[in-house]
């Protein structure tokens, strides 16, 4: 190859033409360094058919710099970036440096320097170093990590170095990772379960590409029969990839998988240390051949990860709309793994006790092939699931629990049994008004109110992360002691716990408490030996856990996920109440769930109160069919956003004004986004609805890439969206 065309990750330069220097070996997938200007750019080698450019003459090229010490970026993967850039109508750079998810990584292994605390006791003790021994306390990372996790400068932390605080550990950042076992604990398997695995199995040694769908109730052990095609996959010297959808999920994953295989996998989430981001890159890449990585789980960014041999792709939850990227490239992970599985030739299962609407759709065309596990595993029952009518059974005055509710807590607080309580809303009140003048607190950034947490005593935005102390007089009227807190979140409810049942112990489980590892294995060893009576949670809680003496579940507002008139509002609903009823009498003990509506007639309560899960599913997908919306015909949505609201007013109308005129495709606004700021910008959307048929993506790039916009102006441009707001 005497000239490459190279992919840079830069949106806006597209790709580029360079020359190769004599005695450099080059091919499609090599990662290099490349001169730009004065500056140098990473890039890598495409082939010159599928990325369209201008043929620059041979003497006007530079030369490539040099070539990184990493393998050249699979085909199959690249054709996934193509994929996956063309679908969701994102750039392809953007696309292509998820692939390559650790910079450092692709310098090569060695060694880095991190730091711990040395246990010294200090003799100066400044408030900055004092929350720093706080905070770090079993920590281990970078001086700018710790930093972070402690909240204080790096000079503080340097300054301990020097006093003998902190002590440097050498990393060796390509040590390799223990060996799985297959062999380690075989779990005996029901017949239902052993049909299944079977046939996950068959798929794994076939080396094809096949989609299942593995539906089974709450319960049914769905992790151990996809972990016997996991044994299968590295029997055969293949990797495996597992996707979850929240990081709090991870732990109690981990801790199965080594029961089973003797150690555990290898992680890949945002919240790991650089060295480690580092160190599984690497494993990953060099695969089980060379003593890499074997088995991966993570968030959805894992699945662009460059494997050496992937032979099985695992979606555990797969209904969870966490696995839908809001920014960025906004991808589906649950779709995208299919069709990595497609280009890989390898199995992929998609496993949910509440599948989407969309997966079982494709499973009764037979584009998936359907698995079902219908009983809970060892002869468990489902739980009995009773309906609470709030518009009879009024709760007390200035409290969220109704009678029957607290009533069934206290009875399984005398047997010595847990409870568990959901809502699906954090901090203490979703509103804090001014009594006095009616003044309500709003986020200076987002049309969004703020939200009272007691625990922090602050007030935040759970859309840009903003936070104000909670003032002692209203800022409007200057009144004092006047600020009520309107509505219940998951603080008020386990204060009303606190106050009905004072000799409970209650656990509050959200995303502001479980923010790490060693939170999230605290609370399931506490749960597990029955050191906790009352857990009080949001989503969190919903999935994942198994807690045999967890008996009663309550849900206290099984209304909230309708409001707001998104398309799959009752869909999400119905997965989210299923799941969570399901952590009730996964044990010997039975079970019930008590759910409480000011709607007790709406399809989504009716066909939870009856268990006809089938039911619902017939109604919803009828109801879509109708309304020509996913999975029977096609959504879109243009954001419009600027920091000034006249551009991006002017910018909507410019494209709405130009929207194509066609048979099969109907296009809605543009209006306000419900959010119409969000983190200082105004927002405008238009919703984009198409029949099956239409050419989809083809159209939006011919329609939206003429137009010109002011340099504040972003257009994003969302395939499949899950967020309405």
């Amino acid at each position: 190859m005497s000239r490459v065309r190279l992919l840079v990750f830069n949106a806006a330069l597209g790709v580029l033409d360079y020359r190769v220097p004599e005695g450099m070996t080059l091919a499609p997938g090599s990662v290099v360094i490349a001169p730009l200007g004065p500056r140098q750019v990473l890039g890598v080698v495409w082939e010159p058919e599928r990325l369209p450019g201008i043929d620059v003459p041979e003497a006007k090229l530079r030369n490539i710099l040099e070539v990184l010490p990493v393998p050249p970026l699979k085909a199959e993967l690249r054709r996934l970036i193509e994929w996956t850039a063309d679908y969701y109508c994102a750039p392809l750079s953007s696309v292509a440096r998820m692939a390559l998810g650790s910079m450092a990584a692709l310098r090569g292994g060695g060694t880095t320097t991190e730091y711990r605390l040395t246990g010294v006791e200090p003799t100066r003790l400044t408030p900055q170093r004092a929350a720093a021994l706080d905070a770090l306390q079993h920590e281990q990372a970078s001086i700018r990590e710790l930093a972070e996790r402690a909240s204080v400068s790096e000079g503080v932390l340097r300054g301990m170095v020097g006093a003998g605080l902190l002590e440097a550990v050498t990393v060796d950042l390509d040590k390799p990772y223990p060996r799985a076992d297959t062999a380690h604990h075989v779990p005996r398997l029901n017949e239902e379960q052993r049909r299944a695995a079977d046939a996950f199995i068959e798929a794994v040694h076939a080396d094809r590409f096949t989609p299942f769908l593995l539906d089974g109730v709450t319960g049914s052990g769905k992790t151990e029969t996809y972990f016997e095609a996991v044994a299968a996959a590295l029997d055969a010297g293949k990797q495996v990839l597992v996707l979850l959808p929240e990081i709090a999920l991870t732990e109690n994953f981990l801790r199965r998988f080594e029961e089973r295989f003797g150690v555990a996998p290898i992680q890949w989430h945002s919240s790991l240390k650089a060295s480690e981001r580092r160190r599984a890159w690497r494993a990953i890449v060099n695969g089980p051949a060379k003593g890499g990585a074997q088995v991966v789980v993570g968030a959805r960014s894992a699945l662009f990860l460059p494997y050496a041999r992937l032979g099985l792709i695992v979606v555990d939850e797969a209904h969870e709309v966490s696995f839908k990227q809001d920014d960025g490239v906004r991808y589906n992970a649950r779709d995208v793994a299919v069709i990595r599985a497609r280009f890989e030739k390898a199995p992929v299962i998609l496993a949910s006790a509440t599948p989407a609407l969309e997966s079982m759709q494709l499973a009764e065309t037979g584009v998936y092939r359907k698995i079902e596990l219908a009983a809970r595993f060892g002869g468990a029952q489902l739980p009995d699931i009773r309906i609470v009518d709030l518009r009879k059974e009024v709760p007390e005055r200035g409290r969220w629990l109704a009678p029957s509710l607290v009533a069934e807590m206290k009875t399984r607080l005398e047997r010595g049994e847990q409870s568990l309580l959901f809502l699906n809303r954090r901090g203490y009140a979703p509103l804090t008004l001014c009594r006095n003048c009616g003044h309500r607190f709003q986020c200076a950034h987002c049309t969004a109110w703020l939200v009272e947490h007691r625990f922090t005593q602050r007030l935040a935005c759970h859309h840009c992360g903003h936070e104000e102390p909670v003032p002692d007089a209203c800022p409007e009227c200057g009144a004092k002691d006047c600020l009520v807190a309107c509505g219940p979140g998951v603080e008020r409810i386990a204060d009303e716990v606190a106050e009905i049942l004072p000799e409970a112990r209650t656990a509050l489980i959200t995303s502001d408490t479980m923010n790490s590892p060693e939170a999230i294995a605290e609370f399931v060893a506490k749960a597990e030996g029955k050191a906790i009576d009352v857990i009080v949670g949001t989503q969190l809680v919903t999935k994942g856990y198994h807690f045999p003496e967890l008996t009663l579940v309550g849900v206290v507002d099984a209304d909230l996920g309708l409001e707001g008139g998104d398309l799959r509002a009752a869909e999400r609903t119905y997965q989210q109440v299923a799941q969570v009823a399901g952590r009730a009498g996964r044990g010997e003990k039975p079970g019930e769930v008590l759910i409480q509506t000011r709607h007790p007639e709406a399809p989504v309560i009716a066909a939870l109160a009856a268990g006809d899960r089938d039911a619902f599913y017939a109604a919803e997908t009828e109801a879509r069919r109708d309304a020509g919306a996913p999975p029977f015909g096609r959504w879109a949505a243009i954001i419009v956003s600027s920091e000034d609201l006249t551009e991006a007013r002017d910018a909507a109308r410019a494209i709405g004004g130009t929207a194509p005129d066609l048979p099969d495709m109907l296009v809605l606004g543009p209006a306000p986004a419900p959010l119409s700021l969000l983190r200082g910008r105004h927002r405008f959307r238009l919703l984009i609805n198409a029949r099956r048929s239409a050419e989809l993506q083809k159209i939006l790039r011919q329609w939206l890439e003429p137009l010109q916009f002011p340099r504040g102006v972003r257009v994003n441009i969302d395939v499949d969206p899950y967020s309405f707001v």
